[in-house]
């Protein structure tokens, strides 16, 4: 039998499409089924400073009975990414007991979780994390809130960008977000028609990308093409084009491998680059992103009510699986592996991804097994 108790729900980090669908799906779960009251912690740990909250309930937001929070973007609760969080933990520690919050479920990338968790230890808190980010890099989960929608986005803008890239027989650079993970851009480039795909993870050659598009012009007839740059790779050695005196890069990668083109080839090409940025982000949620944020929000309500706590729900194998937040946070961030099928696959369609032998070179730890082609029937 589950007593009556207080939880709070927080989105913090950059915001996803999705977010709301949790926060519906948590809401309708704890209290349909076990008659629980729900708060939201508005703008993360900026509300758990200002000991502020928001009562929610199932039929509260609802507009003349129509439930919005399925298909809207962003988060109603709002959400920050800056500040000095843990610097400042001594005005946040002790919120969620000063609240009379039994448990807090956390939304958020693998930096604002890290960040939450140390709180929740230091404070003793009862904490249940959901991963959320259109990079995909949180450790152990193969799905994060908001990555399907991002992708979709990508595609789009590459659907668009190829018919007037072969109306007017240009190369398109798009540059999409991925720090650290490349996910975005490999996903996106090999469902969007991509003929070069850059990662964070795999090093690359300017003077290979020439290469293959000029094959792809002298060889297929080819006098368009589409580039995915994600904006975390890392110059060449060589001096970039768009520095400083330093020699840091005072522009996007895009507008980089733009130059790094130009500079190699015979014949200037004629370029344009778009750098979607924070088109990314927005949104309604795609079908498996509601499937995700459902199944994730109402687990977690089942992890507060059989008290697993410092725990965070993940996505593998096609569903919902549970695994220690320590676990997660120490696979974070989770890297494109070299040797992934999906980076084998652009390969297989004419793709160029960079590199394997200069990846594993500087990534020691993404040294695998290749995963074995599947079968053939």
């Amino acid at each position: 039998m589950n007593t009556q108790k207080r939880i709070g729900i927080l989105t913090s980090g950059g915001d996803c499409p999705g977010l709301n669908g949790v926060i519906r799906a948590v809401v309708n779960h704890a209290t349909l089924t076990y008659g629980w009251e729900v708060v939201g912690i508005p703008y993360a740990t900026e509300g758990l400073r200002s000991r502020t909250s928001i009562p929610l309930n199932c039929h509260g937001l609802d507009v003349r009975g129509i439930d919005p929070l399925l298909s809207m973007g962003g988060t109603i609760l709002g959400t920050i990414n800056r500040g000095n969080t843990l610097e400042e933990s001594k005005d946040i520690v002790n919120s969620v007991h000063e609240m009379g919050l039994d448990a807090l479920i956390a939304i958020g990338g693998d930096g604002s979780l890290g960040i939450l968790r140390q709180l929740a230890l230091e404070g003793k808190w009862n904490l249940v994390a959901i991963p959320k980010t259109i990079d995909n890099d949180v450790g152990v989960t193969e799905r994060s809130v908001g990555f399907d929608t991002a992708i979709n986005t990508v595609i789009d803008a590459l659907n668009r960008l190829t018919y007037t890239a072969s109306s007017h027989d240009r190369i398109m650079i798009v540059e999409v977000m991925g720090r650290e993970a490349g996910h975005l851009a490999l996903h996106s480039g090999i469902a969007g028609g991509a003929d070069v795909i850059l990662l964070p993870e795999i090093p690359y050659s300017a003077q290979e990308i020439c290469h293959h598009l000029d094959e792809l012009r002298d060889r297929w007839g080819r006098k368009f093409a589409i580039v995915v740059v994600a904006e975390g790779i890392q110059p060449e050695p060589s001096a970039p084009i768009c520095a400083s005196m330093d020699g840091s890069v005072t522009c996007g990668m895009g507008q980089y491998i733009s130059d790094q083109i130009n500079r190699l080839r015979d014949q200037p090409a004629e370029i344009r680059v778009s750098v979607l940025g924070h088109i990314q982000r927005g949104g309604m949620p795609s079908g498996l992103d509601r499937l995700i944020a459902a199944s994730f929000g109402t687990t977690a309500v089942e992890l507060v009510a059989q008290n697993r706590f410092d725990h965070m729900v993940t996505w593998q194998g096609g569903k919902v699986t549970v695994h220690p937040l320590e676990e997660v946070l120490s696979q974070s961030p989770r890297l494109v592996d070299p040797n992934d099928f999906l980076v084998r696959t652009a390969r297989a369609l004419g793709i160029y991804v960079g590199s394997n032998v200069d990846a594993i070179a500087r990534h020691p730890e993404l040294a695998s097994t290749p995963t074995p082609a599947p079968a053939l029937m």
